[in-house]
């Protein structure tokens, strides 16, 4: 285990340094992995205040300086270029408000050496209360809503081996430089939410995996109520996931599914007080530019593909779970769309 392993810390934005990096650097300073190591820092709507801040906590990183505020996916893409262009073999992303076990590194560099079909590696995420499960590894509802597997559930060390998932969180990523040299970084259209899914989803079409490492753990302090209120961002960037990574005859199953859940959607976001941003999903949808951009992304990704969508979809999930959403209508429809799910799923052969 003497490869080289960049650690890209998710954007710094105002005072989440003062807050969180100190915790982070500690975690990072007491890994126990024997190879070389290096903290690169993207600095997002940097001032001379928070880059001197941030020289202070890291001392010995990288940072790379934004002028704005350029979302998570630049954010980050800045740092891992920075670490590719240094030839770093393996490329790790973590939240700035996660801290590391002391092996955490070490057992996802392990796993990830396991096989040279895994394309990213996630760690066990848990809970600052270390026994609250953050992430077990993030699933894909087949109308492409992304939810972490085991939220808020008790940990009971369940998982002892690695296992496959759909995706892994952008909290705790890891990642062979070549693959991202072939397959591309996150797409930056989608500027916050979704990227860490659609990244992994672009991979698995060239024919590599993800994977969870059960013994590398972290503990983060991020909950899912905090982003639920982006809800522009999660919307438009699910649909556009689904759009750029299925093939036409999987969408035109799909499409009917699809209908129903944007009704049922006016009908959340009127409850919730979010149908301006539910009509600004739509209005991204119908300009020009926008249609301009899906071709091409979805050109890139169709033509990554070795894989076939009958193989990807026993990976993805009929059922939506988000667990702060208790609402009866969510609930009600979960067995109807795991039901037109399983039918649509047995059509597939493409």
């Amino acid at each position: 285990m003497n490869k080289k392993v960049a650690i890209i810390i998710t954007p710094n934005w105002r005072d989440y340094g003062k807050k969180y990096l100190p915790n982070l650097i500690s975690s990072l300073q007491a890994q126990d992995y024997s190879g070389e190591m290096k903290v690169f820092i993207t600095d997002n709507e940097s001032s001379d205040k928070s880059f001197k801040l941030l020289q202070r906590l890291a001392p010995n990183s990288k940072i790379i300086r934004n002028k704005n505020n350029d979302g998570y996916a630049k954010g980050t893409n800045d740092s891992i270029r920075q670490a590719m262009k240094e030839k770093f073999d393996y490329i790790a992303i973590f939240n700035i408000h996660t801290v590391l076990e002391p092996a955490c590194i070490k057992e996802m560099v392990r796993v990830l050496e396991g096989s040279n079909k895994i394309g990213v590696v996630q760690a066990l995420q848990l809970m600052p209360d270390k026994v609250t499960i953050n992430s077990l590894g993030n699933e894909t509802h087949f109308l492409g809503f992304g939810f972490s597997t085991g939220y808020r559930e008790e940990w009971k060390k369940q998982i002892i081996e690695p296992r496959e998932i759909f995706y892994a969180s952008g909290s705790s990523m890891l990642f062979r430089r070549e693959i991202l040299e072939q397959v591309g970084l996150f797409d930056e259209e989608y500027w916050m939410y979704n990227e860490d899914q659609e990244l992994p989803w672009r991979m698995r079409l060239a024919g590599y995996r993800a994977v969870l490492a059960p013994k590398a753990i972290l503990y983060n302090s991020y909950e899912f109520q905090r982003s639920i209120k982006k809800f522009y961002w999660m919307d438009r960037n699910r649909i556009i996931s689904i759009l750029i990574c299925y093939k036409i005859p999987t969408l035109l199953l799909i499409f009917p599914a699809f209908v129903i859940m944007e009704i049922g959607l006016i009908l959340f976001a009127l409850k919730s007080g979010w149908i301006k941003e539910k009509l600004r999903v739509w209005a991204y949808f119908l300009k020009p530019r926008t249609w301009s951009y899906l071709r091409k992304a979805r050109k890139r990704n169709q033509n990554l593909r070795v894989i076939k969508d009958k193989d990807i979809v026993k990976l993805i999930s009929g059922r939506i779970w988000y667990q702060e959403i208790d609402d009866w209508k969510l609930r009600a429809i979960n067995p109807f769309l795991n039901l037109y799910w399983r039918i649509v799923r047995s059509l597939i052969f493409w």
